[in-house]
């Protein structure tokens, strides 16, 4: 067991909430989506062969593998956790599920150095165009986490591991190596941060889980230009079922008419008129 993981020295528990927290959503038999506080996790799989997709917010170690143990039975234990992205409500309660169930951990190549205790993000930015989380945002943990040798690195060819049939999809911008993961066959998609269905840096609107698709979240999205080329690449796949890191599950033509509006009009409906991650040049 790895004996040298730790979090950054700014971890610690983020006191935000919203109504659908603790509430989980079988989105497809295989396919289970639980809120955390204002993040969801997701379980890929069934009892016999299973995945984490993301771990929470800070402190939520117990709440998911109780999640667990009721989906797939007591003790149950997934193949590996698989991260979109690095961000501190993705990999909140990560080093305690790595510890309890001694999986390994994957990730694509530029999230890396954000958890293996080589590089800091960005600082949140509270100056953006946004609500009172925007303005919350210092309080976010960015220093990174050390995963040591738990952390492995995406496979070059875009398979998943302990993920059959999925594919993972470069969508950077929100961060530098954030993926989703898109399923063919049925055109299930994971997009992570890359889209959301909430606007996450609205206080009110986190609390009240209002539906509403948007791009990813504006106080921690670094690089607007590959964040519009990310959610103009999803939106390509045409997904029937789209599962986000924040925000209800959304389907049907409800998913495909907002994933074409925000791409028709991501300039505006996304991208903040000031922040300092904003190129004014975007516009």
């Amino acid at each position: 067991m790895e004996k040298d993981m730790n979090y950054g020295s700014d971890y610690k528990y983020i006191p935000a909430t919203s109504i659908g927290s603790g509430m989980g959503i079988e989105v497809l038999p295989d396919l289970y989506c639980h809120t955390i506080q204002i993040v969801n996790i997701i379980l890929v799989g069934n009892a016999d062969h299973f995945v984490l997709v993301d771990a929470g917010m800070p402190h939520s170690a117990h709440e998911i593998i109780s999640i667990t143990n009721e989906r797939f039975g007591e003790n149950s234990r997934p193949k590996a956790i698989i991260l979109t992205h690095g961000h501190f409500d993705h990999v909140g309660a990560i080093i305690e599920l790595v510890k309890h169930w001694d999986v390994p951990v994957y990730a694509h190549e530029l999230e890396l150095p954000y958890l293996k205790g080589e590089r800091s993000y960005p600082e949140p930015d509270p100056t953006v165009e946004g609500g009172m989380i925007a303005k919350m945002s210092p309080l976010f943990p960015n220093e990174p986490i050390n995963l040591g040798s738990k952390v492995n690195q995406l496979p070059a060819d875009g398979t998943v591991p302990q993920m059959p049939n999925f594919q993972w999809i470069h969508t950077p911008g929100h961060s530098p190596g954030h993926v989703s993961f898109f399923r063919e066959e049925d055109r299930s998609l994971i997009a992570g941060d890359a889209f959301i269905t909430v606007k996450q840096d609205s206080l009110i609107k986190v609390f009240t889980q209002k539906e509403e698709i948007c791009g990813p979240p504006r106080y921690l999205t670094t690089d607007w230009n590959e964040a519009k080329k990310s959610v103009t690449k999803l939106q390509a796949l045409n997904p029937s079922v789209a599962i986000t890191g924040h925000g209800q599950p959304v389907t049907g033509e409800t998913l495909s008419k907002g994933l074409a509006s925000l791409v028709r009009n991501f300039d505006e409906v996304a991208v903040p008129d000031y922040g300092k991650y904003v190129d004014k040049n975007i516009h």
